[in-house]
């Protein structure tokens, strides 16, 4: 079954029909239709254009990995596997273990803000994992490092990187596109589980507690 025709956010987040949380998303049906169709637009389009689909999911197995959010790199990770034929997976498993930090970080530009600065590292795909994924997806997953944990450095001389490495102006919104759906997805998803481990809990009290109370009522306390 094509991920079309499934809603991948309800797949990730282990919501099954008529759940409490399917009825709570059910609630806000344009808003979980547009994610779903942000889904397909960028990981199943009718036009690929420049950006592949190993690309895409290399970098979207990549974010997810940033983000630690073994759920969502599993999905990304497999379809990655999939179209697979020279090592990216291992590469790019590589070099989420290398760009793992903490954020946000970086520098604003001269005035109020530069009170808030941050220091961190500046990211680099390492040699090793650059033989493997070439110029154009080592030029991509530095990017998507910037724009998740540094967007405050985000700038002109930035984005000549990635055209140098022979992304397109187009690609680049893409790349963007998919950044911030990624980090957008992965965000409702562990959101959405915290709710869901909540609810269970609480209904695990309420349970709890109606027994006790008949116990109580029956004299056996």
């Amino acid at each position: 079954m094509s991920t079309a025709t499934v809603d991948v956010i309800d797949l990730l987040a282990g919501i099954a029909p008529g759940t409490y949380l399917s009825e709570i998303r059910d609630k806000r049906p344009q808003a979980r239709e547009n994610a779903q169709k942000s889904y397909q637009a960028l990981f199943e389009p009718e036009v690929p254009g420049n950006v592949t689909s190993l690309e895409r999911y290399a970098i979207a197995t990549f974010v997810a990995g940033l983000h630690r959010q073994p759920i969502v790199v599993e999905f990304y990770e497999r379809n990655l596997r999939k179209l697979d034929q020279a090592g990216i997976l291992g590469a790019v498993n590589r070099e989420v273990a290398n760009g793992s930090t903490e954020g946000p970080y970086g520098r604003y530009p001269q005035g109020p803000l530069t009170a808030e600065d941050q220091n961190g590292p500046d990211y680099r795909v390492s040699a090793e994992s650059g033989s493997i994924l070439g110029p154009r997806l080592s030029a991509a997953l530095e990017h998507a490092h910037l724009l998740v944990f540094r967007p405050r450095d985000a700038s002109a001389a930035a984005l000549q990187k990635l055209l140098d490495a022979g992304w397109s102006t187009t690609d680049v919104v893409t790349l963007s596109q998919l950044v911030a759906f990624l980090s957008f997805q992965v965000r409702v998803i562990a959101g959405l589980r915290t709710l869901a481990a909540a609810h269970e809990q609480a209904v695990v009290e309420i349970e709890r507690a109606s027994v006790f109370t008949t116990v109580l009522a029956s004299g056996g306390i």
